[in-house]
């Protein structure tokens, strides 16, 4: 009998470590994860133009990873799980049904639980209508209402997915601040870290389509007034830092700068009148001098001196004049205009040749 009692004290002892380790074990993982953040960083609906039976309501909620998320539509006959599609990011459509009394006044409700934590979000943009943020009429904003000082996003010198997009808004205090970016899926939340500004990030996934001058923007609701902004700059700092080459100009294979203006000479051709002519004349002169025989000599050299100088000078007068404009042109070569009359440019003068001539350019 007293074995039996100590071995079966023996069989507790051994039974209690385990049945303590096994409590204990599962106490910190309920601690772990009751302890886990949970967290809406982003609530979006893809809208319906009406709400007519057949048509689905697109939702997606960005929060932490790991959770489970359903959606509670006003109206609506029943709900929709969303499904953690990549980390942290949930998605899932509502088929409105015929039954449903779904508005454009009806809310939409998320929550989002991991492990005992729940966070919940209320959708701040109607189910019925533009997808696309809603810009309110200027007279709709009083002067109490909110205003946009200042949005700008910090980017990365690259538009690739694990970079982080830092989104900053200043105006109004004691709002809800969003900003919406071409090529992303839904919208980026914007908490407000002190009065009057809004902070948030976005770490770029690989399903975005992010260009460098993608529209990026910015609405601050207060109540139900709310006013936009749209950042005025490229996403990639780079582009932002580095002015853009200028385009190199265009080489005028045609223009160049005047580089000298030659006058050239050209004597006329003398005909038989001149030889003519000049030797009656000489001859003439010629028989006047001496007498007998010298009078034939002077009067042969006469003749042949007036020939010599009546071709001289029908020669001298048919002598005509050009100039001829050297043009050092951009492409490095030269070309030559010949003119009848002096032209009316200097040398250094810009010109342009175009049919034969020479055009000032300006």
């Amino acid at each position: 009998m007293n074995k039996k009692i100590i071995l079966g004290w023996f069989a507790l002892a051994a039974f209690f470590p385990l049945a303590f380790s096994a409590s204990q074990a599962q106490a910190q993982a309920q601690y772990s994860a009751a302890s886990a953040a949970a967290r809406i960083d982003g609530f979006d609906v893809e809208p319906v133009a009406k709400p007519a039976a057949g048509n689905e309501l697109a939702f997606t909620l960005y929060g932490s990873p790991g959770g489970t998320a359903a959606v509670q539509i006003g109206g609506a006959t029943g709900g929709v799980v969303l499904v953690e599609t990549e980390a942290g990011v949930y998605e899932g459509t509502y088929t409105i049904r015929k039954r449903d009394k779904i508005t454009a006044r009806s809310t939409a409700t998320a929550n989002l639980r991991v492990g005992n934590r729940v966070a919940s979000a209320i959708l701040d943009e109607p189910l019925i209508g533009r997808a696309s943020p809603r810009r309110p009429a200027p007279q709709a904003i009083s002067a109490a209402g909110p205003k946009i000082d200042r949005f700008d996003v910090d980017a990365p010198a690259r538009l690739v997915a694990g970079e982080e997009l830092m989104l900053t808004l200043s105006g109004s205090p004691g709002g809800t601040a969003s900003a919406r970016i071409a090529g992303v899926k839904g919208k980026i939340v914007l908490d407000e870290v002190r009065a009057g500004v809004y902070e948030g990030s976005y770490t770029i996934k690989n399903r975005d389509r992010i260009a460098d001058n993608a529209a990026v923007t910015a609405n601050l609701r207060i109540d139900k007034r709310e006013t936009s902004a749209v950042l005025g700059h490229s996403l990639v700092a780079a582009s932002r830092t580095q002015s853009s080459p200028r385009p190199a100009a265009r080489l005028c294979v045609n223009c160049g700068v005047v580089e000298a203006i030659n006058v050239i000479e050209v004597k006329g051709q003398g005909s038989y009148l001149g030889p003519i002519a000049g030797g009656v004349a000489g001859a003439l002169l010629g028989s006047q001098v001496g007498h007998g025989s010298g009078t034939t000599i002077a009067t042969v050299v006469g003749a042949a001196g007036g020939a010599y100088a009546g071709s001289a000078i029908e020669k001298s007068v048919k002598t005509t004049k050009h100039y001829e404009v050297v043009v050092r042109l951009e492409n490095g070569g030269s070309q030559t205009i010949s003119y009848a009359a002096q032209p009316g440019f200097a040398v250094g003068t810009k010109v342009k040749v175009a049919n034969g001539a020479l055009t000032v350019v300006q």
